[in-house]
């Protein structure tokens, strides 16, 4: 019997309050909560993962720097970029972490070369989704009571200057990339990419029954 997933378009929303959300969502859910996958973009934010070193901030400036508990070192977060929170229970799933962070890797690649032409790979040192060693889209999860949150962000068409104020996930002088930019200046719409990175994930998510 296949597992719901809900899909919620949530627009720009603050980066603490969704946050917050995440986290009583997790808490409060059942064992038959259906799963959801929350896209959205933030507001420009710094966040730093759970065991984040505070050398990976070079030069912040007035974007705020907020501390979480996913995994994962700093990144960036702002308007133009694509953020979807996997709320997944694992254990109903009999998902693994290392299963579902493989399972968004693929997805996004497969989106980036079926629907835009972009040829884009994961990288087994790094999590995340790289086109010619340039960082496209990142990853950060939390798993509490066998349930993930937090999730991943893919560039759009983001401003990608902030990133030069941080060592993107901890990585120095790590090159980033933005879908607008790989295909050439064309006019990208956040939320069609959004829908159909949902529609994706949620088919991916659907071989996996828990049976």
């Amino acid at each position: 019997m296949s597992i719901p997933v809900r899909h919620k378009i949530l627009g720009r929303a603050d980066y603490r309050q969704t946050y917050t959300a995440m986290r009583l969502f997790t808490d409060n859910r059942l064992s038959d909560t259906p799963d959801e996958l929350w896209a959205l973009e933030h507001p420009s934010v710094f966040t730093q993962g759970q065991a984040g070193k505070a050398e990976h901030i070079l030069a912040p400036g007035d974007i705020p720097v907020v501390q979480t508990d996913r995994g994962g070192q700093v990144t960036y977060h702002g308007p133009g970029q694509l953020v979807i929170y996997l709320l997944v229970d694992l254990k109903r799933r009999k998902l693994g972490v290392r299963q579902v962070v493989t399972l968004i890797e693929d997805t996004i690649i497969n989106l980036l070369a079926d629907e835009f032409g972009v040829q884009a790979q994961a990288d087994p040192k790094a999590p995340g989704v790289y086109v010619d060693g340039r960082k496209i889209a990142a990853l950060g999860l939390r798993v509490r009571k066998g349930c993930t949150f937090h999730g991943l962000s893919l560039n759009i068409d983001c401003d990608l200057e902030p990133f030069a104020r941080i060592n993107p996930c901890g990585y120095q002088g790590l090159a980033v990339t933005s879908l607008q930019q790989e295909c050439l200046g064309k006019p990208m719409d956040i939320w069609s990419v959004g829908e159909q990175l949902q529609s994706q994930l949620s088919k991916r998510l659907g071989e996996y029954t828990g049976a």
